[in-house]
């Protein structure tokens, strides 16, 4: 596994050895103790979920706010698809910024997101599917969401009518958000 920071601190893209020949491919996609030996931190995932997306389909920006924060890592088992995190951690020097990184079922890339940060992730392909590890449970009552298309946030999806549900349409402005994140 090879783990390399990103613009973001506490945020990392997840490289996993892959071993493939004729046959097929082998590789582990999670080692909780050389993820914590690498990056020093001792999480621990209660929860996958897996979600399948027509091409087109933004999801997000979501996330669960305290006592239900939740990390992430997510990883795409079929297809193609811009993975986002933005920073809402008030002390954070990247406050409000965020990192976008090309996850494929080829290149096998996963995105660690840790709690205090909004996520969303656009479909590039059809029927991509995205798996992801969460470290505390779904919990409705404590999830919220920004609108994709922030003008503040500034991100670069590459498209400007996305697929997107009800929910995603009535998201949080981020001026008018107050970050529960130190």
């Amino acid at each position: 596994m090879e783990i390399e920071k990103t613009t973001i601190n506490g945020v990392f893209v997840i490289k996993p050895r892959v071993f493939g020949d004729d046959r097929g491919y082998f590789f582990e996609s999670f080692n909780q103790q050389l993820f914590k030996t690498i990056t020093n931190l001792d999480i621990h995932f209660i929860q996958d979920n897996e979600s399948q997306s027509l091409k087109g389909v933004l999801r997000g920006l979501h996330f669960q706010v305290p006592p239900k924060a939740q990390a992430k890592l997510v990883r795409v088992v079929k297809g193609k698809i811009l993975d986002v995190a933005v920073d809402l951690r008030k002390s954070s020097t990247t406050y409000g910024q965020h990192v976008i990184v090309e996850l494929t079922a080829e290149n096998k890339k996963q995105l660690f997101i840790p709690e205090g940060f909004a996520h969303g992730f656009l479909a590039l392909e059809n029927n991509s599917i995205i798996s992801y590890k969460c470290s505390d449970y779904y919990s409705p009552e404590h999830e919220q969401s920004l609108l994709w298309n922030d003008k503040i946030l500034t991100i670069n999806w590459g498209v400007t009518n996305p697929l997107i549900s009800e929910k995603d349409k009535i998201g949080k402005n981020f001026v008018d958000f107050t970050t529960p994140f130190a």
